[in-house]
């Protein structure tokens, strides 16, 4: 198949068809013959995320809440992680959407699923279940694959194209360029609006405040720094990403994922290798795994 396909790291994928880039940043397979570990941070980032599993539901609940199990999901943006656990999942597909996919494959601003996991099926109605079983019973990456992209292309031709506010677009671009280096008011005095509107209609949009939204496009980067060095020193990664200082990385770190970056590092950093598609903010829900191929 065209891309990668790693038996060592149970990941696969290639490059995402061109009709659709502007629409899903990445598709990726993942499996392993060993069983998933008992918990896993599904860290916040600028992508929706679809995942399909290919064998078992996937655990997800929120910090505090009820575990609730998914054969198929699609995540919007939040600002916390989400804890998955409880699941005998070992194998499934994930897509990184970005914001503007929400209106156009799926006819809702991004905001309507802000902080929420729910069932794919409140999108897709019987057509997640019939794509679920379609992706079980087919035999190799490259046809899943298939499968995904033709669902997604069908859409996309069935659907009248869909905008956002050019100031939302044009805020959430500047945010996502300057990976969150952009203050609230400079964005407001940019599009035309004041403060206060910018921030109301953004949360309309994506489900998250511009401020809130730029805390987690700095996290990215400092989670992309952490997966690329096996050694980091925290005291550069924080100078690297904007932060005051290592103390000030370490609060927001504990804030959005809920321990410290030491503590990230040690229990998730090795069922996390290196994505094969080289982008270090796709994988937002499921873990990497550490052997076999589907």
């Amino acid at each position: 198949m065209p891309g990668a396909e790693h038996g060592t790291t149970g990941y696969a994928n290639r490059p995402v068809h061109p009709a659709l880039r502007q629409y899903v940043d990445d598709v990726i397979g993942y499996s392993s013959d060993a069983p998933p570990p008992e918990l896993h941070r599904g860290l916040p980032s600028r992508h929706l995320t679809i995942v399909v599993t290919l064998d078992e539901p996937l655990g997800i609940r929120w910090p505090g809440g009820p575990l609730q199990k998914h054969d198929a999901l699609i995540g919007g943006l939040h600002s916390t992680a989400v804890v998955i656990a409880g699941t005998a999942s070992c194998a499934g597909v994930q897509l990184a959407l970005t914001p503007a996919a929400a209106r156009t494959l799926f006819g809702l601003p991004p905001g309507e699923l802000g902080s929420m996991v729910v069932n794919l099926d409140e999108l897709l109605g019987r057509r997640a279940a019939q794509l679920t079983d379609q992706l079980r019973e087919t035999p190799t990456w490259s046809q899943r694959f298939d499968l995904l992209e033709g669902l997604l292309l069908r859409r996309l031709q069935d659907r009248r194209p869909a905008t956002v506010r050019p100031e939302l677009g044009w805020a959430w671009l500047r945010l996502c360029e300057s990976n969150g280096a952009v203050g609230v008011q400079e964005l407001a005095s940019e599009v035309g609006w004041s403060r206060r509107h910018l921030t109301d209609r953004f949360v309309t949009e994506f489900g998250l405040a511009p401020k809130v939204a730029a805390r987690i496009l700095r996290f990215e980067r400092v989670t992309a720094h952490l997966r690329r060095q096996p050694r980091p020193r925290l005291v550069d990664v924080a100078a690297a990403a904007g932060f005051a200082d290592q103390s000030h990385l370490t609060r927001e770190f504990q804030a959005i994922a809920g321990c410290s970056p030491r503590r990230w590092m040690a229990e998730e950093l090795p069922n996390l290798p290196v994505n094969p598609s080289g982008n270090p903010q796709a994988a937002a829900i499921v873990p990497a795994s550490s052997a076999g191929s589907h």
